[in-house]
């Protein structure tokens, strides 16, 4: 499937090729993915069902390690959008970037328009969503008196190509207080976070089980978050 997209997308630029199945299954088509990356050829990979949240078809099912690889990849856009927002957003990048592919992490789960996202603010990889944010997590830190800033990254690499006053205002250098949090491996986390930071992950091979029982079983929760947060600040 990987390869008949690479064909298309060399022979014809006119035409914009995409091909979707489970982000785990892209253990079987890494090779072509790559091949798109170094032929610079513009395949959108839609990839469903990106974590543990897949539920009871188990680990064989459920990415762990794909997401630090693909970041890993040369020539390689890696995004995953939390919303609808951020979904269109991605989907924007991806045909806008003609000579490079890019892969699109989606959810299994129905998820809800987060208040401040943007499809704009997908363009800059990493963006502000708010500053002493009113979710769940950050009212909790900020009864303690803290002040949250809350971040999205939908893609490391197109953070990195932004200049370095845009850096340093999403992310501070002073502010040395942070959590990340991603259902998925924490490899390249501390990059982000720093050494003073935390990461919130998954960093062994997932389980069978619903949904909210696997999240809350594995650590990836509000009140992980709030832990962290204080352990940092």
């Amino acid at each position: 499937m990987g390869a008949i997209c690479n064909g298309i997308a060399l022979h014809s630029p006119g035409l914009i090729p995409y091909c979707a199945t489970f982000f785990v299954f892209t253990d079987y088509m890494r090779a072509a993915i790559r091949i798109s990356a170094l032929s610079e050829a513009r395949v959108i990979y839609v990839m469903t069902h990106d974590s543990i949240g897949l539920g009871e078809d188990g680990p064989t099912h459920q990415p762990i390690e794909h997401l630090a690889s693909f970041r890993a990849m040369p020539n390689v856009l890696m995004l995953r959008p939390a919303d609808g927002n951020e979904t269109a957003g991605a989907y924007k990048v991806a045909v806008l970037n003609r000579k490079r592919p890019s892969i699109l992490a989606l959810s299994r789960q129905k998820l809800p328009q987060l208040p401040g996202t943007s499809i704009e603010g997908v363009e800059k990889g990493g963006y502000i969503i708010s500053d002493n944010s009113s979710a769940k997590a950050a009212d909790e830190l900020r009864k303690e008196g803290k002040t949250v800033r809350v971040v999205s990254f939908v893609s490391w690499e197109l953070f990195e190509e932004q200049s370095d006053e845009y850096k340093e205002s999403v992310l501070p250098a002073s502010v040395t207080a942070r959590v990340s949090i991603e259902a998925g491996s924490t490899f390249g986390w501390h990059k982000i976070v720093g050494q003073k930071g935390k990461a919130i992950g998954i960093d062994r091979f997932g389980a069978s089980a619903p949904a909210g029982k696997i999240y809350k079983e594995f650590g990836i929760t509000a009140e992980a978050v709030i832990a962290a947060a204080k352990e940092v600040s």
